[in-house]
This record gives structure tokens, sequence and C-alpha cells, in this order.
């Protein structure tokens, strides 16, 4: 199997860069193939706009949609769009790894999805060819999230509310859209108060949770 780690966190030595550097160890060991793209590292720009875009069919007017179908049919991407392209189309696999910020994932991700899932890659809104038949159709998605507050304030009845319901634009409104099999999220709560004892346990629950992919 092919596996992609879209990992953003901006600290290597945080819990995050060690669940990602056990995903890169463990899924290696059992035989995969494993690329990252660390989105800070990589310092990827964040904020899609018209600089994207290198050939525009519209020098007037900036429309989104239309621009993406048209870099990506003409082979006119921007080169760090086209290189993370190319990864999501050789996995089989797409692992997101990131901390839990204001309910969702840190900007840079965001903008690596708004950039890199274009128009006319992962989806044809012109021609219906979304969920079921979009283009990433027979590929699965992984949210690894770590979460500061505790488990019981994330439910339906919690103080925060449900947490799948957070993430829901994220697996359903984005990776299901696009025809991607979601997995179940692999979550660690009360992060920021983490000894490390519970370390090691969430390390190898997380191991175990992997080889069972």
């Amino acid at each position: 199997m092919n596996v992609l780690i879209i990992y953003a966190h901006p600290e290597p030595k945080s819990l995050n860069g060690t669940l990602k550097n056990k995903a890169v160890e463990v899924l290696s060991k059992e035989g995969h193939n494993v690329k990252v793209s660390d989105l800070y590292a990589m310092k990827f720009k964040a904020a899609l706009d018209g600089d994207d875009f290198t050939d525009r069919v519209d020098k007037d007017k900036l429309v989104i949609p239309k621009e993406q179908m048209h870099a990506y049919d003409n082979g006119t991407l921007r080169s760090d769009i086209e290189e993370e392209t190319e990864k999501v189309k050789w996995a089989d696999l797409l692992i997101f790894q990131f901390p839990l910020w204001w309910s969702s994932c840190p900007a840079i991700m965001k903008g690596w999805i708004e950039r890199v899932f274009l128009q006319g890659f992962v989806v044809n809104l012109y021609d219906n060819k979304l969920y079921d038949t979009g283009h990433l159709a027979g590929k699965k998605a992984l949210i690894s999230s770590t979460v500061g507050s505790s488990e019981e304030l994330y439910t339906r009845y919690g103080l925060h509310g449900d947490l799948d319901v957070h993430l829901m634009t994220l697996w359903h409104a984005t990776f299901e859209f696009t025809g991607m099999e979601v997995l179940d999220h692999f979550l660690v709560y009360k992060a920021s108060v983490m000894n490390e004892e519970r370390v090691k346990s969430e390390l190898e629950r997380f191991e175990t949770y992997l080889k069972a992919l």
C-alpha cells in the first residue's frame, strides 16, 4: 500500500511529530511505501489566490474552479501544487496528522486542501463527479489528531459538542465528497497534560491501529 502522510505541526518534537514518526516507522516495517508532506518544514503556501495560476483563462476576473480546471488540464499548475497532486495520485491511503486547533485542522493544512484538491482533479462539479463518483474513489483517508481537552467535553452533550460533528467538514464534506473512504479517526485526548507513560501507551495504541489497517 502507498501511504501519504500530510503532517501539520510547527514543532518536530511535538506529540504530532512523534505520531507522524511512529506511523512512518510502523507502516514501513509492515511493508508499505510511505511519503510525508511536512507542511511547515516545506513552508507550504497556504493561501489559494491568483498567484497559483500562471496561465489565466480570464485575466480580468479570478474564478477559482475555472482556473483550477484549466491549469490541471493544461499542465500549468505551480510546481508546489503539481508535486502534491502527484503524491495524492500515488497514494492508496492519505493520513492527515494534525493538532485540533479551534475545532479543526491548522490553517496550513486547510490551505493544502484548498490548493491541492483541485476542481477537475478530485471532483468535477460541472459533471457531478463527486461522492461515490468523485475522482479519488478507491482511496482511503484517515484523520489522526491530538486534542487538548478530555473526551467527555467533546461528546454530544459535552461542553464543546460532538467532535465528529466539528470534523465533519473534513471527513464528510471534503474526503467523502471527493470519493474517498474514511477510516475511523485516531484521536488522542488531553494531549496537553500527558506524561511519558501515557505517551508510550498512546504510541502503542497507534501502532496497533496502524497494523490493523
